[in-house]
This record gives C-alpha cells, sequence and structure tokens, in this order.
C-alpha cells in the first residue's frame, strides 16, 4: 500500500476525534440529537483549524444509514463513501476555482432535485469569500428558500468578505488556533500511534511552528520524518525549521538583562555564524521576554515547557518596566529588519536601542558588568572596589552638603528613609529594599540581603550602590552585602506590612459603611474583600 501523509491518514471521522474546536462540536451534537437542523452553516478559521474536516463529519451524521446521529456509524455504504469521497449527494466545491456567476448556476440548478441516495443533499462550499458578487447573488436566492434536502456547508478563512445578506441566513462557527503545546500533545500521540520515536522539545518546536494549525503540524511533522530519518529529535527539527537552541536566545536575553553589551554582542555574532535566521531570533527573543514577564506575575507558573526555569530567572533579573520595554522593541523590531543593512546589523541595533533606553538603568556600554553566564551562579560577599569620590563619581554632587540620614535606636541610619532619598533605580533598587543595613564600619557599610532573594542580586550591584550612596553623602561609601537573614524589618518588609494594613483599613471602612449596607440589604450584593485595594499603591524597586 502506497504511504499516506499523516495529515490524511490521521484526519478525524467522528465528532469525538475532533480536537481543539469543542464549542463547536457541542453545538453541532445537541442539534443532530435533537433534530433541530438548520438549512445553512458557516464554518470561519485559518487554515488547518477543521473547517472541511468538521462539514464532512456533519453530511456524514446527516446521512447515516442508521439515521441522523452526531455519532454515525462509520461502516454503512454511505459513511465509507462520504469518507472515500465518492459520495454522490455529497457535493465539494473550490470557490476559488469555481467563482464564476454561471458555475454557481449550474450547480444550484441541481439543487431542487431529490438526493439519488442521501437523506439530504449537502453543499460544502469551500473559501466561499472568493465567490463572485453575481455568484452570491445567485447563492442568496437558494440560502433564502433552500429545498427541504439540501444543506449548506459554507466554509472560508476571511467572513469579513462576505456580504451581510449571506451571513444572516447562517448559523456560523468560528474555529480557534490550537495552542502549540496542545499541537505537540496531540503529534505525540500520533507519533506513538506510528511507532515513531520523538522528542518532547522537538514536538513543541514542530507546536510553534505550525502556528494553531493542526494540519500543517501533520505536514510539518512528515517532513521532519524524513528529514530526521525516521526519528523526530530536536537537533534535526531545529536545522529543518532554520531555527537555533532557545538557550542561546535565553543567554542573549541574560546578557541584555545584566547591561553587559560586549557579551549580548558575543551573542549575536555566535547565532550568526550558526546561520540563524535573524527574525526566527527576535521572535524567539520577544517570547522569552514574555514568559519572564509572566513568570514575574505568576512565580510559580507551570507552562509545560522545559525553559521555564530560564524564564523565571530573567524575570528575576530584570523590573517590569524594562520587560515591557525590552518586548515592545523586539516586537515592533522585527517590523525594522528588512530595513537594515544586513540581518545582523539589524539585531546589533535592536540590542544597543534595548540598552540604550532601559527605564529602570543606566546601559554600561561594556563589558564592567557580570556576563551572562555568571547570572547563575550563587553570589558570595565580596568587597566591592572603593569607588570614586564624589565628586568624581557625580559631579553636581561635590557643591551638595553632606546629608545625615536620621538615626534608628541601633545607632544605625534609618535604611528605609535613606534608600526612599537616593536616587537608586533599577534592579540594584530592589535588591537594596530587601537588605537590612547591619553594620557602619567607618565608610564601610555592612548590608544582609535575605536569602529568599538571593537570585536577585549580582556583585555589580555592590558598586552602584555605593556609587549613589556616596554622591548623595558627600564621601567615599564601601558597599558590602552577604546573604543570610535579616534581624530587622527591610524596606520591602516595611512596605509590605504598611500595604497590609492599608488594606484592611479600606476594608473595614468599607464593611462599616452605612450606603453599602443598604445596597446590601435591597440587592443581595455581596463585597469581594480580595478586590479591595488601597489609593497609595507605590512599590519599591
Amino acid at each position: 500500500m502506497s504511504y499516506q501523509a499523516l495529515a490524511r491518514k490521521w484526519r478525524p471521522q467522528q465528532f469525538v476525534d475532533v480536537i481543539g474546536q469543542e464549542h463547536a462540536v457541542r453545538a453541532l451534537t445537541h442539534a443532530l440529537d435533537r433534530d433541530q437542523l438548520h438549512h445553512a452553516y458557516l464554518f470561519t478559521g485559518t487554515r488547518g483549524v477543521g473547517k472541511t474536516t468538521i462539514a464532512r463529519i456533519f453530511a456524514k451524521c446527516l446521512n447515516c444509514e442508521q439515521g441522523i446521529s452526531s455519532k454515525p456509524c462509520g461502516e454503512c455504504s454511505s459513511c465509507c463513501e462520504i469518507a472515500e469521497g465518492r459520495f454522490m449527494d455529497l457535493i465539494e466545491v473550490d470557490a476559488a476555482s469555481q467563482r464564476k456567476v454561471e458555475q454557481t448556476q449550474d450547480l444550484l440548478e441541481n439543487a431542487q432535485y431529490a438526493p439519488s441516495r442521501g437523506r439530504f443533499k449537502v453543499y460544502i462550499i469551500d473559501e466561499v469569500h472568493m465567490l463572485s458578487d453575481h455568484s452570491f447573488n445567485a447563492l442568496l436566492k437558494t440560502l433564502e428558500e433552500p429545498p427541504p434536502h439540501v444543506k449548506f456547508l459554507l466554509a472560508t478563512t476571511d467572513p469579513q468578505k462576505l456580504p451581510a445578506t449571506v451571513l444572516s441566513r447562517c448559523l456560523q462557527f468560528t474555529l480557534k488556533n490550537m495552542p502549540s503545546d496542545r499541537i505537540a500533545d496531540h503529534l505525540a500521540v500520533i507519533l506513538g500511534k506510528e511507532s515513531i520515536v520523538a522528542d518532547k522539545s522537538a514536538l513543541q518546536l514542530l507546536g510553534r511552528a505550525a502556528a494553531g494549525s493542526m494540519r500543517d503540524a501533520l505536514s510539518l511533522a512528515d517532513q521532519a520524518i524524513s528529514f530526521g530519518d525516521g526519528t523526530v529529535v530536536e537537533a534535526s527539527v531545529r536545522e529543518m525549521l532554520g531555527t537555533v537552541d532557545r538557550g542561546l536566545v535565553f543567554d542573549l536575553a541574560d546578557a541584555i538583562a545584566a547591561d553587559d553589551a560586549k557579551a549580548a554582542l558575543e551573542r549575536v555574532a555566535q547565532l550568526a555564524e550558526l546561520g540563524a535566521e535573524m527574525d526566527m531570533v527576535l521572535q524567539d527573543l520577544a517570547a522569552a521576554f514574555q514568559r519572564a514577564a509572566l513568570c514575574q506575575l505568576v512565580p510559580d507558573l507551570e507552562d509545560g515547557q522545559d525553559s521555564i526555569a530560564r524564564s523565571r530567572h530573567l524575570g528575576a533579573l530584570l523590573d517590569k518596566q524594562d520587560l515591557q520595554l525590552f518586548y515592545q522593541i523586539a516586537v515592533q523590531g522585527r517590523a525594522d529588519m528588512p530595513l537594515a543593512p544586513d540581518p545582523r546589523a539589524g539585531l546589533e541595533m535592536l540590542v544597543c536601542r534595548m540598552l540604550a533606553f532601559r527605564l529602570g538603568g543606566q546601559a554600561s556600554g561594556g563589558a564592567g558588568n557580570t556576563p551572562a553566564d555568571g547570572l547563575k551562579k550563587k553570589p558570595e560577599p565580596a568587597v566591592s572596589p572603593a569607588p570614586a569620590t564624589a565628586s568624581a563619581a557625580a559631579p553636581e554632587a561635590a557643591a551638595r552638603a553632606i546629608v545625615t540620614p536620621p538615626i534608628t535606636d541601633t545607632g544605625l541610619p534609618n535604611w528605609r528613609q535613606l534608600l526612599e532619598s537616593i536616587e537608586l533605580t533599577g534592579l540594584a533598587r530592589r535588591v537594596a529594599a530587601h537588605c537590612e543595613l547591619r553594620a557602619i564600619h567607618g565608610q564601610r557599610y555592612e548590608f544582609v540581603l535575605d536569602d529568599q532573594n538571593a537570585q536577585l542580586f549580582q556583585p555589580a550591584h555592590q558598586e552602584q550602590i555605593a556609587q549613589v550612596l556616596s554622591a548623595h553623602l558627600g564621601q567615599s561609601i564601601t558597599v558590602v552585602i552577604a546573604l543570610g537573614t535579616p534581624q530587622t524589618e527591610t524596606p520591602a518588609q516595611a512596605r509590605q506590612r504598611e500595604q497590609q494594613a492599608l488594606c484592611e483599613e479600606a476594608r473595614q471602612s468599607l464593611e462599616d459603611d452605612p450606603q453599602l449596607h443598604a445596597l446590601k440589604e435591597r440587592f443581595g450584593a455581596t463585597l469581594d474583600l480580595a478586590s479591595i485595594q488601597p489609593l497609595d499603591q507605590r512599590t519599591l524597586h
């Protein structure tokens, strides 16, 4: 027997086999089981999501010799002939090639005659939006007063091009693009039944490349099987698709997050040497920032992808505003790539743009910061080199008076008030907010960083904090940050405690409000306590 493509071999033959379109399947199933059938149905959606497949299954349900049912037997002559594409009363038309009014009129002239064998004469018109205006006028007459034995199943990728008069006479079902992880799971099932070895990571690549289309995914799987000599493995799939290891893309993102221009440009050069498609690199870079942003909002996020740990790490390295900015630059940069002198130059300039315009901190412009590979290591206590004098670090600082911060009961400056008064930004400010000022020895400030926030720390933060403190206090400061357990409340903990107190005060105020009580009694309303937030939402970064 000749080889049959996976997309044809595994095309669903029953509604229970359809993946990802439960909303349409449920409605059609109820209509069939209750015998509440409309005369015209319109299925819309992008290519390969199951429009004509569902239409053929629906035609089988209508003409099964066992009766109208959402579960056709699949064994009678009508079911077999429909599955094989030779049922006389199932007329399939490609409107892209038969769009003339004469062809439409010839087609509809036969609609008045009773079906030859089946219960209904079913017309499946694919890409119906391609019909000419005159063809739509001819079709409209039949749609207005269809014979009882005729059903129209229309499919289109562009419903906006259909006349409103046609749309109003059809029951419309919009089929969804399938998520990449669901495509990957379905491919795993199919390839398992085909006894084909397949890596999970390779299937995830195929799922993303399919862009929501199961048919495209199966076609790509066929290609991957041939390319990989009977197996589907990540290396061969990447080579086939022209993509690169996402780990390299995360290395580039980490270098950008570390303000390390040299390391970032080295990553770009490495990607170029591997022959990477720069547009695909940008797409993966945007995806890396997007998933990192999700991990910031939901720290325990699990999305089934192997790179979730890298996403969490990247999210911990960047401020929220920087992450949003980098994502926006990556997305918009794809439109600028064709205008660049060459793809590599376009990516290099995009990296420079991210470093130049980041909001949370200043770009280093060189390799002075920790390289991206070093970001993965657990920080160890270290003494930062003594910074330059105040007048050299910030020219305007020389004219300032020396600032004396408030002193606490321990004899140390109030670290929270001092932090709120200095111009420290970016990730360094977040690190400082989770620190306790433990001791001061002359011009040496010793801090303890909460162990739970160790992933935020980079050795370069010590120097950044020292420089800002030096400029603010008018003297040369050395900063040492060690990991441990703070013995007093950190600025971040204090801010969180105050926010909780404000929330509780707001809740209590609302619960005591007489007007709110009146609304509860009159309308049976309830108060969603979890949604109450105080007006003051400023946070330490």
